[in-house]
């Protein structure tokens, strides 16, 4: 018998979209205020709608879900995490890949899997974004191309100073903090440090030389 379970994620969306919906119907009384606030204040109906669009997605969207810090730490886990991580794999010999995963359908039982070497990176690479694609894309003022100057511009209207510039936390500092791994320590004896002695720069691949055919 097969056993058929919901994945977490429908659920989050479908918890999302009764949000929307909700927070869509509670707010549709904004459209009786247009007028007045045209009138009295002078704003025009872009920036009203978009400030109702802006209270919607804050409040509609992720009020339910306790606050944006849930909505970013859960899609986090999708946009800046790898397919799979070096933790759970258990070891790579003659051409098979043992790794660990978890299996919901069986009370959430943390399993081994084997599978061939080719099959793993196959798996693996349907994880990689195609070319010309990417996990997040920004548009409006958090767009790339103008995000330094239209960001400039909001401060300037909100009337609020530049934020103070912050350190570059490093490499070791971030994976300490956010896994508790300190990748600098000998993996081996646990004690040692480990030192950067040199860094390969990339090199690009020799170019092949085509001949030329003379088709005249």
């Amino acid at each position: 018998m097969i056993r058929s379970r919901v994945h977490p994620a429908w659920i989050v969306l479908g918890a999302l979209a009764l949000a929307m919906l909700g927070g869509t119907g509670l707010r549709s009384v904004f459209g009786v205020y247009i007028k007045p606030l045209e009138a009295d204040f002078g704003w025009s109906r872009a920036a009203l709608s978009g400030a109702a669009a802006v209270s919607l997605l804050v409040f509609g969207a992720v009020g339910p879900l306790a606050g944006p810090t849930q909505v970013l730490e859960y899609l986090g886990r999708y946009t800046h995490r790898v397919a799979i991580s070096n933790e759970r794999l258990v070891s790579h010999t003659d051409g098979v890949v043992r790794f660990r995963w978890r299996d919901y359908a069986d009370g959430d039982r943390v399993k081994i899997m084997t599978l061939a070497a080719e099959e793993f990176i196959r798996r693996f690479l349907l994880h990689v974004v195609p070319g010309g694609f990417v996990r997040i894309r920004h548009f409006g003022f958090l767009a790339n191309r103008t995000r330094r100057a239209k960001l400039a511009r909001c401060r300037a209207l909100l009337a609020q100073p530049a934020p103070a510039a912050s350190a570059i936390e490093s490499v070791p500092a971030l994976m300490r903090r956010l896994t508790g791994i300190d990748i600098e320590r000998c993996p081996v004896c646990q004690q040692g440090r480990l030192h950067v002695t040199e860094i390969l720069t990339p090199t690009s691949p020799a170019t092949r030389c085509v001949p030329v055919v003379d088709t005249s």
